[in-house]
């Protein structure tokens, strides 16, 4: 039998709702993962006291029991497995898996059992069903009558209200009235939030980002009221998900990131993050309001009586110490600015996103948080305003995309390799990486400061981050956008510096000389725009046999009436998408009897073509374009000769006007010699024209006229 055993697609109820996740046995634990949130629930075998195979809603289910009177329930098993899962909990656990048949028989009519963190309300000692008391957030009683309202989970699409039950007027043993002892007995698991008592330490006037404002944190043993001028908020530590610990780009203040789920409402407003804001100057000096004693008795060493030191240490401190989560921190991750965060905008609002070792999160409006698992995708593109910037896309798993703009180009070389090394899939690189190869899908995904695999990883980073400084960085794959890099050192034709080698290379050269090899540049900089050429329109010949239609348009011109009857009151481009896909969907042998038919029309075309040819249709056009396209030809050709011979007369002109009679050289004289030549060649040019305007035009030209 293998070591462990795993199963996809198991569900857990939470506040009436169901979520799926992996649920692994190994000999030492068993390991269930939220898919939606995370979460990791850790079950040690030894723990176990007790396992319940049941039928349940959806399939079949396990119920586990352990020692700290903790329940599971997972639900989603085949009938198949509970012969593997019987087998293996009999080879390498002390607990048997046992079947449980539920009520059903409907009756209303039962005894209630309180079973550690759950209400069993049972007929003929089997269970009808099952009431987390986690779930209850109020217990009133009333005469032989209790009363239990209900969290609301707003990813539940019905949600339970209340339910009332009817105790009968007894008298017990202890001579308590039973509808107080049912009552006390619900409140004592119930998920009831009863500031009674004194606070174990109090932060007067922190400022809270989400939701906004000051308020005092008043920390209890179970659970943190925010109390501000206008709302307050109390916040179980049960909801409490992750802590985040996060610097602030300016150095001087620090971010606690406090994830909730399910989240705390005000009105329609839900806030799954708390996020407090601390400047790091800030001290305090905190007192426990506990003796020394219950201090180390109840946090076992990570709270003293007596703490001082920065503001946001002692809150995180004694966050963490009572709601028993790690904090995150970001890793070794650095930007261009040497800050461990990326300055970007996401839904029109400026703010922070910090890669971790397992995920990114972005502070602070809104907030979000996107683990690695989740993520399908990410992709680097082109910002929309500016190419100083780019922006960065993120898709998960379920289809929803986050697109943080706005981030300097700079930054674009460090967050693509911190992208390459987790081994995310990049989708215009053009291939797809990928996930880690060895990743353990059943592990958390908090990792901070205080455990030594995150102190490893910063230090292989700083190794990493030395080797990078001492060797030239590699291009990306990604030719069509890396915005770091820039090819300054190459001097372009029109540049400043372009100049400078040609400047040195003869030195005997005036400046005269130098002004006018530099003039054929200037004038190559301006680019005149050409005029479209009107394209002929080719006209239609009415003789000519008419075009065969392929056969998609042959079967839609005799199914359009169809469509419209099936569609009354369809459009015409609604029409043409709906035939598409009719066509689309048409069987193979109905195609082809319509593309015999189009075969047919193409032959009788063809045919129908080549008599009309033969009679002398469709000639006259053709022959008359091939004469106008020769004699355009010859006509540019002269009109750009006689441009260049008018240009040669004004410069050999205007260079003799400004030379004087001493300065005259054999070089001069050789030049005289040339002008005359050129000047014969336009004489020619000239006669030419004569010539042409005294004969008379051909047949070709007349015919192009």
């Amino acid at each position: 039998m293998a070591d462990t055993l795993e199963f996809n697609e198991i569900y857990q109820e939470v506040k009436g709702s169901w979520n799926d996740g992996r649920l692994r046995f190994s000999k030492q634990t068993v390991v269930y993962k939220n898919s939606k949130t995370g979460k990791v629930d850790s079950i040690p075998v030894l723990e176990l006291t007790e396992a319940q195979w049941r039928r349940v809603c959806l399939g079949n289910g396990i119920k586990l029991v352990t020692s700290t009177g903790h329940v599971y329930k997972y639900d989603g098993f085949r009938d198949s497995d509970f012969e593997k899962l019987q087998e293996y909990f009999k080879a390498n656990y002390k607990v048997e898996l046992t079947e449980k048949d539920m009520c059903v028989k409907g009756w209303n009519w039962g005894s209630a059992k309180f079973g550690g963190p759950l209400l069993s309300f049972e007929v003929s000692d089997s269970p009808a069903f099952e009431i987390p008391l986690s779930s209850v957030s109020q217990c009133t009683t009333g005469k032989n009558e209790v009363t239990l309202e209900f969290h609301q989970n707003d990813d539940a699409e019905v949600s339970l209200m209340e339910v009332r039950f009817y105790v009968p007027p007894s008298t017990g043993d202890d001579g308590m009235d039973p509808v107080e002892a049912f009552a006390q007995n619900v409140l004592s698991k119930a998920d009831v939030i009863q500031a009674t008592g004194d606070a174990v330490c109090i932060f007067k006037e922190l400022q809270c980002l989400t939701p906004r404002g000051r308020y005092d944190i008043r920390i209890y043993p179970t659970f943190l009221h925010l109390h501000g001028k206008t709302f307050d908020y109390k916040i179980p530590y049960t909801t409490v998900l992750r802590l985040f610990l996060l610097p602030h780009k300016d150095q001087r203040q620090m971010f606690l990131v406090i994830s909730l789920d399910p989240p705390i409402k005000q009105g329609q407003t839900r806030y799954h993050f708390l996020i407090l804001l601390f400047s790091k100057e800030e001290d305090i000096h905190l007192t426990l309001n506990m003796s020394e004693e219950e201090v180390e008795r109840r946090f076992e060493g990570k709270l003293t009586k007596h703490m001082s030191g920065s503001l946001y240490e002692m809150v995180s401190r004694v966050m963490k110490a009572l709601v028993n989560r790690k904090i995150t921190v970001p890793g070794n991750f650095k930007g261009h600015s040497g800050v461990q965060c990326i300055t970007c905008s996401y839904k029109a609002s400026s703010g922070l996103l910090y890669p971790l070792e397992r995920g990114f999160i972005y502070v602070h409006k809104p907030p979000v948080h996107l683990r690695f698992e989740e993520i399908s995708s990410v992709n680097f593109a082109r910002g929309t305003t500016t190419t100083r910037s780019f922006d960065f896309e993120i898709e998960t798993k379920q289809g929803a995309q986050y697109t943080f703009s706005s981030i300097e180009r700079e930054e674009y070389g460090k967050l693509f390799d911190f992208v390459t090394s987790k081994k995310l899939s990049i989708k215009n690189r053009g291939f797809k990486e990928g996930m880690k190869g060895k990743e353990d899908i059943y592990s958390n995904s908090d990792e901070d400061e205080h455990d030594a695999y995150l102190e490893r990883m910063k230090e292989e980073g700083k190794i990493r981050e030395e080797a990078n400084d001492s060797e030239n960085s590699e291009g990306e794959s990604d030719e069509s956008f890396n915005p770091g890099e820039e090819d300054d050192d190459i001097p372009e034709e029109y540049d400043s510096k372009a100049s400078d080698s040609d400047s040195g290379t003869e030195d005997g050269e005036s400046e005269k000389e130098k002004d006018r090899r530099k003039k054929p540049a200037k004038r190559a900089k301006v680019v005149k725009e050409r005029k479209p050429r009107k394209k002929e329109r080719r006209s239609k010949d009415k003789d000519a046999p008419k075009r065969p239609m392929s056969a998609y348009m042959l079967w839609l011109n005799a199914s359009r009436e169809r469509i419209k009857a099936e569609n009354p009151g369809i459009s015409i481009t609604e029409i043409s998408k709906k035939a598409g896909e009719m066509w689309k969907q048409l069987a193979k042998d109905k195609k082809e009897d319509w593309e015999a038919k189009a075969w047919e029309a193409k032959r009788d075309y063809e045919k129908a073509m080549k008599e009309y040819r033969e009679s002398g249709g469709g000639s006259p056009s053709t022959s008359k374009k091939e004469r106008k396209r020769k004699g355009g030809k010859s006509d540019d050709k002269k009109k750009s000769k006689m441009a260049t011979c008018e240009k040669e007369k004004e410069r050999t002109t205007g260079s003799d006007s400004f030379k004087s009679r001493e300065f005259i050289s054999s070089e001069d004289s050789s030049s005289e010699s040339d002008r005359g030549k050129k000047s014969h060649k336009c004489k020619g040019a000239s006669a030419e024209e004569e010539e042409m305007a005294t004969t008379p035009p051909s047949s070709g030209e007349s015919g192009s006229d």
